[in-house]
C-alpha cells in the first residue's frame, strides 16, 4: 500500500480560522449592501413628488 502525501490537508484549527474569515467578510458585505440608512441617503429624491396629494 502506498502512503498518501498529506501536503494538501489543513488542520482543524486552520480550517476554523479560514471559515471565521469568510464568515466575517460575508457579514460585513451583507451589512454594507443591506444597510437601510445608507441606502436611503444614496437614493435620488423623488422627482415627481407625491401624486396622491
Amino acid at each position: 500500500m502506498k502512503e498518501k502525501n498529506n501536503t494538501d490537508k489543513i488542520t482543524r484549527k486552520d480550517a476554523i480560522k479560514k471559515m471565521g474569515k469568510y464568515a466575517a467578510l460575508t457579514a460585513v458585505g451583507t451589512f454594507v449592501i443591506l444597510n437601510p440608512l445608507k441606502a436611503q441617503t444614496g437614493s435620488p429624491p423623488d422627482p415627481g413628488g407625491n401624486p396622491f396629494d
